[in-house]
Order: structure tokens, then sequence, then C-alpha cells
């Protein structure tokens, strides 16, 4: 019976997860790999040409051509943990109507936590697109530009590409004659979280204030989440443990991470713009070193290395709490995959950001 409430309990937080989730699989993320998270690596398939076509001979046949699906080890990174303690009920004891508020609140949380995950990677692997001040009479001709440089970079254009906006941004769509309202394109798509297409891209609402950040388009072939249950969830009696009475927590362990397959299928929109910075190794061992070459107002800058939340238009440099930054000479310490924030400081506060992705040549 325990272990078939663990299963049901864990299920119940990934229906409320997928509920909540803005950076939904399928919608912006694939789940493409091979092998179990739980053993620390998978295997996900990238495929950066398609199949060759060929006349075809019908006396010799064809020559057949070498597949450039590859795969990519994949280490996850992420691993979480729910343990909330419920007092005054042993495990055999709580109400089915607190188990389920807990599991709901569970389920919230981490969809919020794997979503702020998962912009930060996109964000970091995308290829930054650069506007001045969006406006209800240019947004359309933006969105435009976004589309032609992904045609250009031949990312798919099958219905599947996604647009994810600020709420400043949407408030600007939806004076955009342009714009369709998910109301005209059937129930499935208002339940699935859209709010509309413009110019062949779905459109999400997505409350995020990062700094200068206006939108994020993309598509889901170019992006996998990998997630499981590493200890699935549970009400824990904790009674033997020599320290709580009458007690027992909501416990559970889930791994997962994110990876972008190709940059050119990933842009993040920035208004009015946005830093632009390079890694190189550093001279010591194990670190490396950012240097800012556009979109700077002064030379003021700090950084965080995978930043528990992003930094926003504003924040004082005292609420943000970075590590202080000379670009091109403040060497960071990282491992390759680590996700780098830096900001611009003006009159000590944010006016500008950047994300980088570490790579093992980014590290001496």
């Amino acid at each position: 019976m325990a272990h078939e409430l663990q299963t049901r309990y864990s299920d119940l937080i990934l229906a409320k997860l997928r509920n909540e989730l803005v950076l939904s699989d399928g919608d912006v993320f694939n789940n493409d790999y091979e092998g179990d998270p739980a053993a620390g690596i998978v295997k996900i398939p990238v495929r950066d040409t398609e199949v060759q076509v060929s006349d075809y001979d019908k006396a010799n046949g064809i020559t057949a051509t070498n597949g450039s699906t590859t795969y990519i080890d994949f280490p996850i990174t992420k691993d979480k943990a729910v343990n909330e303690t419920i007092d005054g009920y042993d495990a055999q004891a709580v109400p089915d109507k607190l188990v389920a508020d807990r599991l709901d609140s569970a389920g919230y949380s981490l969809a919020e936590r794997i979503d702020s995950d998962g912009a930060a990677t996109l964000l970091a692997g995308s290829t930054v697109m650069n506007f001045p001040a969006i406006t209800k009479d240019n947004i359309y001709s933006t969105v435009v530009d976004i589309r032609t440089a992904m045609s250009k970079a031949k990312i798919p254009n099958d219905g599947r590409r996604w647009l994810l906006c600020t709420p400043d941004t949407v408030a600007l769509l939806l004076k955009c004659p342009e714009f369709i309202r998910a109301t005209g394109l059937g129930d499935q798509t208002v339940t699935n979280g859209i709010i509309g297409r413009i110019a062949g891209f779905t459109v999400k609402e997505w409350n995020d204030d990062t700094a200068g950040l206006a939108m994020l388009a993309g598509h889901p072939r170019f992006a996998t989440r990998v997630n499981a249950w590493k200890v699935p969830v549970k009400i824990q009696d904790l009674s033997g443990s020599g320290k709580f009475i009458g007690a027992s927590a909501v416990q559970g362990r889930m791994i997962y991470d994110h990876k972008v397959l190709r940059s050119t299928a990933i842009r993040a929109v920035y208004s009015p713009g946005s830093l632009t910075a390079s890694l190189a190794a550093g001279t010591t061992t194990g670190k490396t070193v950012a240097t800012v070459t556009a979109g700077n107002t002064g030379n003021t800058y700090a950084y965080k290395v995978n930043p528990a939340e992003r930094a926003t238009y504003n924040e004082s440099s005292s609420a943000y709490a970075g590590t202080a930054l000379t670009s091109g000479t403040t060497e960071i310490e990282a491992n390759a995959g680590d996700i780098i924030e830096i900001v611009n400081l003006n009159s000590s506060k944010v006016v500008a950001v950047a994300y980088l992705t570490v790579s093992a040549e980014d590290i001496g």
C-alpha cells in the first residue's frame, strides 16, 4: 500500500506541475532522451542537418548516406526536494484533505523552480536580438523580424514555434490588429495556456521581469527538458527521529535539467537592449573570464553563477547582491554547463543583463 501511495502522490504532484508550468513540455521543451535520469546522466539526440534526398537510379540504386543524428551525454545537475513537516499527525492519521493541500503546494513550488531554471537555460543558450523600444505600432514588425531570422536559420515553421511574452509585451499585442486571440483558435488552445497567435507563433503570457527582456521565441525541437523522481513522494512518519513527537512530513526528491540544442532556434528579444558578453579561459585552473563587448551604460558590473532568481530591471545593487565584476579581468570559478548572469549597474541599479553558458573551453 505504501508503494501505491508513493506512486499516487507523485502522480498528483506531476499533474499539478504540468498544469502550472508556463514553459511546458511539448510546447516549449521536448522530452527526447534515452536512459534513466535517476542514474544521473542521459543521452540526448542532436540533429543539425536533415536527411539527404538524392535522385534514384533504377539500374544502380542509390548510395546510402550517413545519418547525422548524434547522441550527447547529458549530466543531470538539478536535484530538488520537498520536506515539509505536518505537526500533530502520525503518518497514518494525516487527513486526506491536508495531504492534498500539501501535495498541491509542492507541485506549484516545483513548477516555479523548474520554470525559472528552464528559462535561465533558454536565455543563456539563445541568440540575442536587440530592438529599440517596442510599441503597439511596431510590435508586429518586431515579431515578423524574429520570424524571418528563425526562417533564415532553417527552424521549421510547422505551427510549433512559440513566443513567450512578458505582461507588458502582451498588453501591446492585445492592441495589435494582427494578433489572433485564443478564443478564435479553439477550447483546447485556451486550456493549454495559449493566449493567441501572431506571425506563425503560438503566444503564451510569461510573468517574467528579467531586465530588458520583452519576448523569448523558439521551437520545442531544439530545447530539451529531462525530469524524474529520484525519490517518489511519501508521507514519512517522524516518530522515530528522536526529535519529533506525533509528527510526519511530506518528502520527495525530483531531478531535472534543461539543454538548448541549437542557439539559432531560441531568440531572446530585449528592448531597448541587453549586454553582449563573451567568456574565455582564465589563467587560474577552474576559472573563466567574462568580457562585456556591447550594450553597457558605464562600466559597473556584477555577476552570479547559476542564479536562483534572475535580475530585474531597476533592482538595486544591494538587493541584487552579486559579486563585483571587472570586464576582461575578474576570474570566475565555474564548471562546464554553469550559467553566468552578468548585470550592468547604473546609479547602483540594474539596467541591462546578459546570460552565458560555460563550456569546457571557457575554463582555465
